[in-house]
């Protein structure tokens, strides 16, 4: 792996704010996107003309809606860019916003993503490439196929599968931002089967919402007189697309077994280290599958572990206590944004009823079709 220039020169969370996620409406994604800015700058205490140059993420609203949204806090003549990576969109566009702090090319920068449900279209679909299963199982099918997979290797209860789900509803019913805001009792995760073991409540919503994140350099904090304390750092930030694998290997788990590894690598910490862990969890069985591909825990360890509490706020590490995408929800544009934000609420101690006690280290980790996978580490303010 190359140079790790966050190393060279640090990268610091400054400001963080939301709309929260929510089904479908008629709001234009321009107040989506404004208010989570509005709400990060007020945190940052900075103003507008302070941010050099913007990064913004969205899976589904089409071509340039950065500059359009932008403008409306006043045409400074920054630079945008506009970021597309799938589900991992907003995640890509904070890995982008710390590249430009730490190359030194800007010292404010402002990462966000937002995004509205109004309409798909994948590319890999009409790539004109031979397809086997031909788009015929929806990736609910897919990962209830590798929950059987998984339950039938390890002995893992759909029970102990469905407390992923049960713990994160938890989460985001403590969660002001998060589009499902309700505690559920193990009969209503069970309730309304979808696929194999997955019921309604076991797959994340996808609606509409944004997330903004303004980063700075060390120099920045400085010079602007902000708290450190407030200022969590990027120590790692690390992206990778999938590999040629052997036949029969999980490509997510994999890559995300490899892009953790790379990760840890450049932050210097182990994954048992972690005491918040933002994961992509679309279906309960992702969170499983991730927690022992970065080696949180062993093979077949993670079931067990969140039936006892492990992984709860207040646990050994508290995972998703935002609620996760199968709570807090999954706009796509935003979502790894949002990770980001809620790291940085827990490396304060500012998340509330959500405070994983004495949180010093978080991670955030999104995979995107493709299969794409990004992963940041993040350490407290000195």
């Amino acid at each position: 792996m190359g140079r790790n220039i966050l190393a060279d020169r640090a990268v610091h969370v400054i400001g963080i704010g939301l709309h929260r996620y929510q089904s479908a409406t008629d709001t234009p994604f321009v107040h989506l996107g404004l208010t989570a800015v509005r709400a990060a700058l007020d945190d940052a205490g900075i103003a507008w003309p302070t941010v050099e140059a913007a990064f913004v993420g969205s899976a589904l609203l089409g071509m340039a809606p950065g500059r359009v949204m932008l403008s409306r806090l006043g045409a400074t003549g920054l630079a945008i860019q506009q970021v597309e990576n799938a589900s991992a969109s907003g995640s890509t566009a904070v890995a982008l916003g710390a590249l430009e702090v730490a190359s030194g090319r800007s010292d404010v920068v402002l990462a966000m993503g937002v995004d509205k449900a109004e309409g798909w279209r994948v590319a890999p679909n009409s790539a004109g490439l031979a397809n086997y299963e031909g788009g015929t199982v929806v990736p609910f099918t897919h990962f209830a196929l590798l929950a059987d997979d998984y339950m039938g290797r390890y002995g893992t209860t759909v029970e102990q599968m469905a407390r992923v789900a049960l713990k994160n509803h938890a989460n985001g019913a403590r969660n002001p931002f998060a589009q499902r805001q309700k505690v559920r009792t193990m009969e209503e995760i069970l309730a309304d089967p979808i696929s194999g073991s997955f019921t309604r409540l076991q797959c994340c919503p996808v609606g509409e919402g944004a997330a903004a994140v303004i980063l700075a350099s060390g120099e920045a904090v400085a010079r602007l007189g902000l708290d450190p304390k407030r200022c969590p750092r990027i120590t790692a930030s690390v992206t990778r697309s999938e590999a040629a694998y052997p036949p029969g290997t999980p490509i997510d788990a994999t890559l995300t077994a490899e892009t953790c590894r790379l990760a840890f690598e450049q932050a210097g910490v182990a994954p048992t280290e972690f005491d918040v862990i933002e994961v992509h969890d679309a279906f309960s069985i992702e969170e499983l599958l991730y927690l022992e591909a970065m080696g949180v825990c062993g093979a077949g360890e993670a079931g067990p572990l969140v039936e006892a509490g492990a992984f709860d706020i207040g646990g050994r590490a508290a995972v998703s206590p935002s609620g996760g995408l199968l709570a807090m929800g999954h706009p796509l544009g935003p979502t790894g944004c949002g990770q980001v934000a809620e790291v940085t609420r827990q490396l304060r101690g500012e998340a509330g009823d959500r405070q994983q006690p004495g949180a010093r280290l978080g991670l955030t980790h999104m995979v995107g079709i493709g299969a794409v996978c990004v992963v940041h580490v993040l350490q407290a303010g000195a």
